[in-house]
C-alpha cells in the first residue's frame, strides 16, 4: 500500500472540495507545531521541561486557576508562534489564556479562528504517560476585523475541522473535516505525518468504559444507576461484563475509543455542579464530539447533543459522555428519564 502523507491527503481533500487552500495551510501549520511539541515532550527531563512553571514561591497559573506545567507554557507558545504569521488566521484562543490572541498587525489575516488545548493531560507529564493537543477550527464571522471572544462562541456544528495529537510511544494525529475521521502517524525518520487509518468507524456497542471512579460518591442518581449496572457485569441487568480504563488524559482515553471502541464519561457531580461540568466546551468537548460523531459514535452532555449547544463563554464547562453510540444512548436515556420523573 502506497504511503499517503498528510500534505497529500490535504491536497486530495482540496480537490474533493472539502477544504480550501487557507484551511489546508492552517492544518499543516498546526501539525508542524505539534511535531515541535512532540520533540519537547519526548525529551522529558533531558530537555528541562518537567515540573511546574514559575517559581516555588509563585507558581504560574492559567485562566482556569490551575497551576501550569512547564510544558503547558511551552506548547502554548509553540502554537501561538507557529500560527501568527501565515495569513490563515483571524485570531486564536487557548485554554491557557483568558482572552483570544489577535494576529499581530504586521502580518496578513485569514478567515479562520483556531481554538486549542495546547497540552491536554499535563498532570501526567512527569510520570511519562501520554499527553496531547486538541484543536478546533471555526470560520471568522463575516465583516469581523478584530475578533473578540463572542466571535468564537459558535455551536460545535459550525466547526470546519477538529483534531487531536497524542504524544505517546508513537505521535498520532486524528483529524476530521466533517467527512469521516482519519488517523496519521508521525514517521520520525522522515519527519512527516503519514495516513495510517482512513475513515475510522467506532463499534456501536462497548464493553469498556473510562471514568474517574473517585468521584462516584458525588454523582447524580442516574449516573450511579448506570455505572452500578456496568459493575454488576453478567449477573446484572446488562448481562455482560465491562472493563474500566482511566488514564486521566482525555486524548489518551479518547484515542483508545477511536482505536477499539468504548465510552468516556466525565459526568456532572456535586463538586463541579456550580461550574457546569469539568471539561471545556470550546477546547475539549466540541472538537472531540466532532471527531467521535464523524467516526460513527455519539457525544452528549448526558442530556443533549454537545455540538448542538450554544456556547455562552469562551471557557464554559460541560459534562461529557462520548464514544460507542449505543452505550452513550443508554447513559443519556437514564439522565433524561430521571429529569422527566423529577419534572
Amino acid at each position: 500500500m502506497k504511503s499517503i502523507s498528510l500534505i497529500q491527503f490535504l491536497i486530495e481533500e482540496r480537490r474533493a472540495g472539502h477544504v480550501n487552500a487557507e484551511l489546508s495551510l492552517l492544518i499543516e501549520v498546526v501539525a508542524r507545531a505539534c511535531k515541535r511539541s512532540a520533540v519537547a515532550t519526548n525529551k522529558g527531563a533531558l530537555g528541562g521541561v518537567l515540573g511546574m512553571a514559575g517559581s516555588a514561591d509563585a507558581l504560574s497559573m492559567n485562566i482556569q486557576g490551575e497551576a501550569q506545567k512547564k510544558l503547558d507554557v511551552i506548547s502554548n507558545e509553540i502554537l501561538l508562534e507557529a500560527n501568527a504569521w501565515g495569513g490563515h488566521l483571524a485570531a486564536c484562543a487557548s485554554e491557557e489564556m483568558e482572552d483570544p490572541q489577535p494576529i499581530p498587525d504586521m502580518y496578513p489575516k485569514g478567515n479562520h479562528l483556531l481554538l486549542f488545548d495546547p497540552l491536554d493531560g499535563s498532570s501526567n507529564i512527569d510520570v511519562n504517560i501520554s499527553v496531547g493537543t486538541i484543536f478546533s477550527v471555526l470560520r471568522c464571522p463575516d465583516g469581523v476585523v478584530e475578533p473578540k471572544a463572542v466571535d468564537f462562541l459558535q455551536p460545535g456544528t459550525t466547526q470546519l475541522a477538529a483534531g487531536y495529537v497524542v504524544y505517546g510511544p508513537a505521535t498520532v494525529l486524528v483529524l476530521t473535516f466533517g467527512h469521516g475521521t482519519h488517523e496519521f502517524t508521525l514517521d520520525r525518520e522522515v519527519g512527516s505525518f503519514v495516513l495510517s487509518r482512513r475513515d475510522i468507524k467506532i463499534p456501536e456497542e462497548a464493553t469498556e468504559f473510562a471514568i474517574n471512579m473517585s468521584n462516584q460518591r458525588h454523582w447524580e442518581a442516574p449516573m450511579q444507576r448506570y455505572i452500578g449496572e456496568l459493575l454488576a457485569g453478567k449477573e446484572g441487568p446488562r448481562g455482560k461484563d465491562f472493563n474500566m480504563r482511566w488514564v486521566a488524559s482525555m486524548v489518551a482515553d479518547v484515542h483508545r475509543i477511536v482505536t477499539r471502541g468504548g465510552v468516556f464519561y466525565y459526568p456532572l457531580d456535586a463538586k463541579i455542579k456550580a461550574q457546569g461540568g469539568k471539561l471545556r466546551i470550546m477546547y475539549e468537548a466540541n472538537p472531540m464530539a466532532f471527531i467521535i460523531e464523524q467516526a460513527g459514535g455519539a457525544a452528549t452532555t448526558g442530556r443533549e447533543r454537545i455540538m448542538s449547544l450554544q456556547p455562552t463563554a469562551l471557557h464554559q464547562r460541560v459534562p461529557v459522555f462520548l464514544g460507542s453510540k449505543k452505550e452513550v444512548e443508554v447513559a443519556t436515556r437514564y439522565h433524561v428519564a430521571a429529569d422527566g420523573a423529577q419534572g
